[in-house]
């Protein structure tokens, strides 16, 4: 008997087995793997058995490179004038079916705000920090000072922190837009950034091939190897204003009845601190005012801090907090909201 080994042309009424198929992750059927299909064919002549006749196929599963940048939270980060390391929060993923190490870069140039508002101004000192812990909060001294992401596995996210200070002269709504941006690069030794990833061309090899399948979501432009997103910094600063006035109160000719400016005189003096209206809450204010040498502090009166202003008139309703030493007057208030007024007032003899 002649036995002939065939390839499986079709299937019907035939019984197959195969073989080598797996679970697929989030990410893909790891880059690298072999699958395998085998075949079984039994068959009879004269309805006598035959030798079965096997065939098999094998794969190499190409590199699928993706990966995801994503603003962590969905509002500006808020910051103050002259705020040294302020944070926001980015996670990377990589998406792909392979290792990779994960280029970082934190850019300001031509990048639009996330948030509403315009990109007036750029941060300074712009550093990237990992989640060493991962607990979701900065740490100085734990959190670990970056340029890269080192052997990152397929589904695995990774947070980062942008820390950058802002400028002590910005203003209410000034807006800063950082862009993290991470790049695709070989995961090839531990410790240090591999070569950047690039993408196969031409026909499908025995061996693994790339493929770039990032896409152009948010901006980002597809299949580049490369995504980023974008978070921003809008200030919240206070814009405080100080007017100082004075009125007769008294003279040693006329007594309270249209005093007059001449020595001897009670002048009282008023000191109105003010923050505009959305404005944020000014706090740890210190009032110093040094008097002409023309005046004599009238200590019986003393120094009243916390009053406020009614139409152009100042009203004594604060305490005795305020302090006078070597012929300088001082005050604190505590806080001073938007929209608020808080006054000082003291008197003086004029010599």
């Amino acid at each position: 008997m002649t036995r002939t080994k065939r390839l499986l042309a079709s299937a019907s009424g035939v019984a197959l087995a195969v073989l080598g198929a797996s679970a697929a992750q989030a990410a893909g059927t790891t880059a690298g793997s072999t699958i395998t299909n085998n075949v079984t064919l039994n068959y009879k002549v004269g309805g006598v058995d035959q030798t079965e006749v096997k065939a098999s196929d094998t794969f190499t599963v190409d590199r699928k490179v993706n990966l995801n940048v994503a603003e962590e939270g969905t509002t500006t980060t808020s910051v103050s004038p002259g705020q040294k390391s302020a944070v926001t929060s980015f996670l990377v993923t990589n998406t792909s079916n392979a290792p990779l190490d994960l280029a970082l870069a934190a850019t300001q140039a031509g990048v639009s705000a996330a948030h509403g508002g315009t990109d007036n101004f750029d941060a300074t000192n712009v550093r990237i920090f990992l989640d060493t812990n991962d607990n979701g909060t900065f740490d100085t001294g734990t959190d670990t000072l970056v340029t890269y992401l080192d052997q990152i596995a397929a589904d695995v996210t990774r947070r980062v922190f942008v820390l950058a200070d802002v400028p002590i002269g910005s203003k209410t709504n000034d807006v800063a837009a950082v862009r993290l941006s991470a790049t695709a690069a070989e995961a090839t030794a531990a410790g240090s950034l591999g070569a950047t990833i690039v993408q196969t061309s031409g026909a499908n090899t025995a061996g693994v091939d790339t493929v770039f399948a990032d896409t152009n979501t948010a901006g980002n432009t597809a299949r580049d190897g490369i995504h980023f997103a974008v978070d921003d910094y809008t200030v919240s600063a206070a814009a405080i204003t100080a007017t100082k006035t004075s009125r007769v109160i008294s003279d040693p000719i006329n007594n309270t009845t249209d005093p007059k400016m001449i020595p001897g005189s009670v002048v009282e003096y008023c000191i109105a601190v003010s923050n505009a209206a959305g404005s944020a809450t000014a706090t740890n204010l210190a009032i110093s005012d040094a008097l002409p040498t023309e005046t004599t502090y009238l200590s019986s009166f003393g120094v009243l801090v916390g009053g406020t202003v009614t139409g152009s008139t100042c009203n004594a309703d604060g305490s005795n907090s305020g302090a006078h030493a070597n012929g300088t007057v001082s005050g604190s208030l505590a806080s001073l909201a938007a929209g608020a007024t808080r006054t000082v007032l003291f008197r003086v003899t004029l010599n």
